[in-house]
Protein backbone atom coordinates (compact mmCIF):
# COMPACT_ATOMS: atom_id res chain seq x y z
CA UNK A 1 0.00 0.00 0.00
CA UNK A 2 1.61 3.45 -1.04
CA UNK A 3 1.59 5.70 1.88
CA UNK A 4 1.11 9.57 1.91
CA UNK A 5 3.89 11.44 3.44
CA UNK A 6 6.17 9.14 3.90
CA UNK A 7 9.78 7.42 2.34
CA UNK A 8 8.94 3.73 1.37
CA UNK A 9 10.85 1.31 -0.83
CA UNK A 10 8.20 0.39 -3.98
CA UNK A 11 9.20 -1.97 -7.12
CA UNK A 12 8.88 -0.52 -10.74
CA UNK A 13 5.92 -1.99 -12.49
CA UNK A 14 5.49 0.14 -15.60
CA UNK A 15 8.00 2.23 -17.87
CA UNK A 16 6.45 5.14 -20.18
CA UNK A 17 8.05 8.23 -21.57
CA UNK A 18 7.62 10.13 -18.76
CA UNK A 19 8.50 8.40 -15.79
CA UNK A 20 8.25 5.28 -14.34
CA UNK A 21 5.12 3.79 -11.74
CA UNK A 22 5.78 2.37 -8.81
CA UNK A 23 3.90 -0.02 -6.34
CA UNK A 24 1.43 -2.48 -7.95
CA UNK A 25 -0.79 -2.63 -11.27
CA UNK A 26 -4.06 -1.85 -8.49
CA UNK A 27 -2.30 0.64 -6.28
CA UNK A 28 0.74 2.52 -8.27
CA UNK A 29 2.32 6.34 -8.38
CA UNK A 30 4.43 8.07 -10.56
CA UNK A 31 8.01 8.79 -10.76
CA UNK A 32 8.79 11.67 -13.00
CA UNK A 33 11.19 10.95 -15.99
CA UNK A 34 13.83 13.65 -14.31
CA UNK A 35 14.23 11.86 -10.76
CA UNK A 36 14.43 7.96 -12.58
CA UNK A 37 17.79 6.51 -12.72
CA UNK A 38 18.95 5.18 -15.78
CA UNK A 39 18.64 1.44 -16.78
CA UNK A 40 15.89 1.13 -14.45
CA UNK A 41 13.89 -2.00 -15.67
CA UNK A 42 10.33 -2.86 -14.27
CA UNK A 43 10.71 -5.21 -11.10
CA UNK A 44 13.56 -3.11 -10.12
CA UNK A 45 13.23 -1.16 -6.49
CA UNK A 46 13.46 2.51 -5.41
CA UNK A 47 13.12 4.26 -2.59
CA UNK A 48 10.99 7.38 -2.78
CA UNK A 49 8.67 9.78 -0.84
CA UNK A 50 4.92 10.22 -1.73
CA UNK A 51 2.72 13.17 -1.64
CA UNK A 52 0.31 15.13 -3.53
CA UNK A 53 1.51 17.83 -6.51
CA UNK A 54 -0.15 21.15 -7.84
CA UNK A 55 -3.10 19.39 -9.16
CA UNK A 56 -3.34 17.28 -6.39
CA UNK A 57 -2.10 14.11 -7.55
CA UNK A 58 -0.17 11.42 -5.78
CA UNK A 59 3.41 11.80 -7.14
CA UNK A 60 6.56 10.19 -6.11
CA UNK A 61 9.96 12.03 -5.28
CA UNK A 62 13.80 10.44 -5.00
CA UNK A 63 14.44 13.77 -2.95
CA UNK A 64 14.59 13.84 1.04
CA UNK A 65 11.75 16.22 2.50
CA UNK A 66 12.84 17.95 5.74
CA UNK A 67 9.92 16.71 7.08
CA UNK A 68 7.75 13.90 7.15
CA UNK A 69 4.04 13.00 8.58
CA UNK A 70 4.04 13.06 11.83
CA UNK A 71 7.64 14.21 12.30
CA UNK A 72 8.82 18.47 13.27
CA UNK A 73 10.87 20.46 11.86
CA UNK A 74 11.63 24.23 11.24
CA UNK A 75 10.75 25.28 8.07
CA UNK A 76 11.34 29.19 6.63
CA UNK A 77 8.09 30.72 5.40
CA UNK A 78 8.19 31.32 1.36
CA UNK A 79 5.35 33.15 1.13
CA UNK A 80 2.00 34.16 2.40
CA UNK A 81 -0.80 33.58 0.62
CA UNK A 82 -4.67 34.01 0.84
CA UNK A 83 -5.82 31.11 3.23
CA UNK A 84 -2.57 30.66 4.50
CA UNK A 85 1.27 30.44 4.28
CA UNK A 86 3.49 28.30 2.55
CA UNK A 87 6.93 26.95 3.81
CA UNK A 88 9.84 25.35 1.65
CA UNK A 89 10.13 21.59 2.83
CA UNK A 90 12.94 20.89 0.63
CA UNK A 91 10.17 19.73 -2.53
CA UNK A 92 8.59 21.36 -5.91
CA UNK A 93 5.92 22.22 -4.25
CA UNK A 94 5.62 23.80 -0.88
CA UNK A 95 4.07 22.62 1.91
CA UNK A 96 0.88 24.53 2.73
CA UNK A 97 0.60 26.15 6.29
CA UNK A 98 -3.35 27.33 6.95
CA UNK A 99 -3.80 30.04 9.19
CA UNK A 100 -6.12 28.44 11.30
CA UNK A 101 -3.18 26.15 12.34
CA UNK A 102 -0.52 28.78 12.71
CA UNK A 103 -0.20 29.97 16.73
CA UNK A 104 1.02 33.52 15.57
CA UNK A 105 1.04 35.25 12.62
CA UNK A 106 3.93 34.50 10.63
CA UNK A 107 5.59 36.77 7.70
CA UNK A 108 7.93 35.61 4.55
CA UNK A 109 11.15 34.76 5.78
CA UNK A 110 10.39 33.61 8.91
CA UNK A 111 11.07 29.99 10.40
CA UNK A 112 8.85 28.16 12.11
CA UNK A 113 8.10 25.33 13.95
CA UNK A 114 5.82 22.97 12.51
CA UNK A 115 4.21 18.92 12.43
CA UNK A 116 3.64 17.39 8.98
CA UNK A 117 -0.10 15.84 9.36
CA UNK A 118 -2.60 14.49 6.55
CA UNK A 119 -5.94 17.17 6.59
CA UNK A 120 -9.43 16.09 6.09
CA UNK A 121 -9.04 16.14 2.38
CA UNK A 122 -6.37 13.97 2.71
CA UNK A 123 -3.78 16.54 1.47
CA UNK A 124 -0.14 17.02 3.90
CA UNK A 125 -0.39 20.19 5.78
CA UNK A 126 1.72 21.60 8.21
CA UNK A 127 0.38 23.02 11.51
CA UNK A 128 2.11 25.15 14.39
CA UNK A 129 0.17 22.52 17.22
CA UNK A 130 2.92 20.53 17.71
CA UNK A 131 2.47 19.99 21.08
CA UNK A 132 0.67 16.08 20.45
CA UNK A 133 3.46 15.66 18.45
CA UNK A 134 6.45 15.50 21.24
CA UNK A 135 7.90 13.10 23.04
CA UNK A 136 9.35 12.33 26.64
CA UNK A 137 12.78 13.30 26.99
CA UNK A 138 15.72 10.67 26.71
CA UNK A 139 18.85 11.32 28.17
CA UNK A 140 18.73 14.42 30.15
CA UNK A 141 19.92 14.84 33.51
CA UNK A 142 19.00 18.10 35.68
CA UNK A 143 21.52 20.75 34.42
CA UNK A 144 21.43 19.40 31.37
CA UNK A 145 22.42 22.76 28.86
CA UNK A 146 19.12 22.87 26.64
CA UNK A 147 17.81 25.00 23.97
CA UNK A 148 14.12 25.02 22.09
CA UNK A 149 11.25 27.01 20.37
CA UNK A 150 8.40 28.58 22.73
CA UNK A 151 4.74 26.43 21.21
CA UNK A 152 2.24 28.42 23.41
CA UNK A 153 2.41 30.45 26.80
CA UNK A 154 0.05 30.00 29.57
CA UNK A 155 0.09 32.53 32.09
CA UNK A 156 -1.28 30.66 35.05
CA UNK A 157 1.32 27.96 34.29
CA UNK A 158 4.58 29.07 31.98
CA UNK A 159 5.44 28.28 28.79
CA UNK A 160 5.37 25.08 27.02
CA UNK A 161 8.45 24.48 24.77
CA UNK A 162 9.68 22.22 22.52
CA UNK A 163 13.09 20.88 24.00
CA UNK A 164 15.82 20.37 20.63
CA UNK A 165 12.61 20.94 18.38
CA UNK A 166 11.30 17.88 19.91
CA UNK A 167 10.56 16.97 23.41
CA UNK A 168 7.72 18.62 26.12
CA UNK A 169 9.25 20.90 28.09
CA UNK A 170 7.78 23.80 30.64
CA UNK A 171 9.61 27.06 31.78
CA UNK A 172 7.37 27.33 34.90
CA UNK A 173 6.05 30.91 35.24
CA UNK A 174 8.29 32.28 37.72
CA UNK A 175 10.70 31.96 35.28
CA UNK A 176 8.91 33.71 32.97
CA UNK A 177 9.75 36.82 31.01
CA UNK A 178 7.21 39.46 29.42
CA UNK A 179 9.12 39.69 26.12
CA UNK A 180 8.85 35.82 25.14
CA UNK A 181 6.46 34.77 23.18
CA UNK A 182 5.55 32.00 21.01
CA UNK A 183 7.96 31.45 18.16
CA UNK A 184 11.01 32.32 20.40
CA UNK A 185 14.04 30.28 20.56
CA UNK A 186 15.30 29.76 24.35
CA UNK A 187 18.72 28.73 25.85
CA UNK A 188 18.75 27.19 29.51
CA UNK A 189 19.29 24.14 31.95
CA UNK A 190 17.44 21.54 32.67
CA UNK A 191 16.02 22.72 36.22
CA UNK A 192 14.35 19.23 36.81
CA UNK A 193 13.29 15.88 35.18
CA UNK A 194 10.23 14.49 35.60
CA UNK A 195 9.17 11.00 36.15
CA UNK A 196 6.92 11.33 33.05
CA UNK A 197 9.92 12.08 31.33
CA UNK A 198 8.72 15.94 30.31
CA UNK A 199 11.40 18.55 31.69
CA UNK A 200 11.22 21.81 33.54
CA UNK A 201 13.36 24.38 32.69
CA UNK A 202 15.01 27.29 33.58
CA UNK A 203 16.27 30.39 31.65
CA UNK A 204 18.63 30.97 34.47
CA UNK A 205 21.81 29.55 35.42
CA UNK A 206 23.66 28.65 38.64
CA UNK A 207 23.50 32.00 41.30
CA UNK A 208 27.63 31.97 40.89
CA UNK A 209 27.31 31.93 36.77
CA UNK A 210 23.82 33.99 36.48
CA UNK A 211 25.39 36.53 38.64
CA UNK A 212 28.38 36.58 36.10
CA UNK A 213 26.27 37.07 32.79
CA UNK A 214 24.43 39.98 35.03
CA UNK A 215 27.28 42.08 35.53
CA UNK A 216 28.53 41.25 32.37
CA UNK A 217 24.82 42.95 31.21
CA UNK A 218 24.87 45.41 33.30
CA UNK A 219 28.32 46.54 32.15
CA UNK A 220 27.37 46.61 28.66
CA UNK A 221 24.18 48.84 29.27
CA UNK A 222 26.91 51.46 31.45
CA UNK A 223 29.30 51.41 28.49
CA UNK A 224 26.65 51.60 26.06
CA UNK A 225 25.16 54.59 27.56
CA UNK A 226 28.05 57.21 27.39
CA UNK A 227 29.88 55.13 30.49
CA UNK A 228 26.25 56.09 32.90
CA UNK A 229 23.36 54.29 33.73
CA UNK A 230 20.82 57.28 35.24
CA UNK A 231 19.61 55.31 38.62
CA UNK A 232 21.19 52.96 41.18
CA UNK A 233 20.95 49.73 42.44
CA UNK A 234 18.00 51.21 44.99
CA UNK A 235 15.92 51.94 42.03
CA UNK A 236 12.41 50.84 41.79
CA UNK A 237 11.46 47.24 40.47
CA UNK A 238 9.60 48.10 38.44
CA UNK A 239 12.74 50.46 36.68
CA UNK A 240 15.39 47.50 36.71
CA UNK A 241 13.03 45.15 35.13
CA UNK A 242 12.18 47.44 32.44
CA UNK A 243 15.77 48.21 32.05
CA UNK A 244 17.27 44.53 32.41
CA UNK A 245 14.34 42.29 32.80
CA UNK A 246 15.88 40.67 35.93
CA UNK A 247 14.90 41.21 39.53
CA UNK A 248 16.48 44.18 41.80
CA UNK A 249 18.19 41.50 43.25
CA UNK A 250 19.47 40.04 40.75
CA UNK A 251 20.57 43.60 39.83
CA UNK A 252 21.98 44.37 43.11
CA UNK A 253 24.24 41.28 43.08
CA UNK A 254 25.38 42.07 39.62
CA UNK A 255 26.38 45.91 40.42
CA UNK A 256 28.03 44.25 43.60
CA UNK A 257 30.32 42.23 41.01
CA UNK A 258 31.76 45.11 39.21
CA UNK A 259 32.20 47.22 42.65
CA UNK A 260 34.31 44.48 43.53
CA UNK A 261 35.89 44.46 40.06
CA UNK A 262 36.63 48.02 40.25
CA UNK A 263 34.65 48.90 36.95
CA UNK A 264 32.30 51.27 38.07
CA UNK A 265 31.43 53.64 41.02
CA UNK A 266 28.16 55.10 42.27
CA UNK A 267 26.62 57.92 43.36
CA UNK A 268 23.83 59.31 44.55
CA UNK A 269 21.92 59.06 41.79
CA UNK A 270 23.69 56.94 39.05
CA UNK A 271 26.11 54.16 38.46
CA UNK A 272 29.49 55.18 36.39
CA UNK A 273 31.89 53.74 34.61
CA UNK A 274 35.75 53.58 36.04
Amino acid sequence: MIELGKTQCLNVVKKTDFGVYLGTEADKVLLPGKMVPEDIEVGDALTVFVYRDSSDRLIATTKEPKIKLGGLARLRVSQIGKIGAFLDWGLEKDLFLPFKEQVTHVQEGDECLVALYVDKSNRLAATMRVYPYLTCAENYVKDSAVSGTIIEIKPEFGAFVAIDDKFFGLVPKNQMSERLKVGDIVYGRVSQVREDGKLTVSLKQKAYIQMDEDSKIIYNAIVENGGKLPFTDKAEASVIKEHFDMSKNAFKRGVGRLLKEGKIAITEDSIIQK
